[in-house]
């Protein structure tokens, strides 16, 4: 009877930590480059709290911060709660993308660390070579610095629904929750305006736009004034995320951290540089 009982204990102690273990919360952390007023957030935001076991949390910059990479402040963070429709929102912080990906991560995550972290969905494309410079990007490059899986998520700014764009990120992170998430990439989703054709897997490649215009505008002295102007390209190498994007298809590229160009690291060590006295 004693091992009766003690056996009956043991499958109640295994079935209430099997209970408690399915019912942990998947923790998304969501930020953006636009800003926290943005309203492409907020249909993120509603989109993945309608999965299942899923809590999202967003820390996002106060002001718009586009472009801005993966730089940062450098300075004393302010940290205000936002409400909207007389119900908590998400966390503005008075920094760039990156900042308040590290806040979320580092303070809000503190006790309860985020699963995965999504940044967007971006006002804009960040195709290319273009995606060195987006703070969409960044934003979820600093998540992947902080050992944090990232999806980076952008559409064009006219004829897109985006609904249909959060819904598709929503497909991403269901199979994120079954199959786990790619450890050190960041999975760069852009969606195109009009009829989409498609899903197309691509490497990064090739430039939309044209930012190497410069017209002058006044000249005074030791004092010039430029204006950059900026004009679209059409992208020519057909293996391109951009050239994806610009035929129809939403592009899905997987980005990583590391920069290094390995191939050449044993060429330049064969190079025989030396420190000279």
């Amino acid at each position: 009877m004693k091992n009766l009982k003690r056996s009956l204990g043991i499958c109640i102690l295994l079935f209430f930590l099997i209970e408690s273990a399915s019912a942990q919360k998947y923790r998304i952390l969501i930020s953006n480059d636009d800003g926290i007023e943005s309203p492409l957030l907020k249909t993120l935001s509603e989109e993945l709290a309608k999965l299942p076991d899923v809590e999202v949390v967003i820390s996002a910059p106060s002001e718009n911060q586009s472009g801005s990479s993966q730089s940062t402040d450098g300075r004393t963070l302010k940290v205000e709660k936002i409400s909207k429709d007389n119900e908590f929102f998400g966390y503005a912080v008075s920094g760039r993308p990156a900042d308040a990906v590290r806040f979320g991560l580092r303070v809000l995550g503190k006790e309860e660390p985020f699963d995965l972290v999504i940044s967007g969905i971006n006002r804009g494309s960040n195709v290319g070579k273009l995606s060195h410079l987006s703070g969409t990007v960044g934003a979820a490059m600093e998540a992947i610095y902080h050992g944090i899986p990232a999806i980076a998520v952008s559409q064009e700014v006219r004829g897109v629904n985006t609904k249909v764009s959060a819904e598709f990120v929503s497909q991403v992170v269901s199979k994120y929750k079954k199959n786990g998430a790619p450890k050190g990439v960041v999975i760069s989703i852009n969606i195109p305006a009009g009829e989409l054709k498609g899903v197309s897997i691509n490497p990064m490649g090739d430039a939309y736009l044209d930012m190497g215009n410069y017209v002058l505008r006044s000249d005074s002295g030791n004092t010039s004034v430029y204006q950059q102007r900026l004009a679209l390209a059409k992208a020519k190498d057909s293996n391109s995320d951009t050239y994806a994007y610009q035929q129809g298809f939403i592009t899905i590229t997987p980005l990583k951290f590391d920069w290094t160009a390995y191939e050449l690291l044993q060429s330049i060590a064969e190079w025989g540089l030396e420190i000279k006295n």
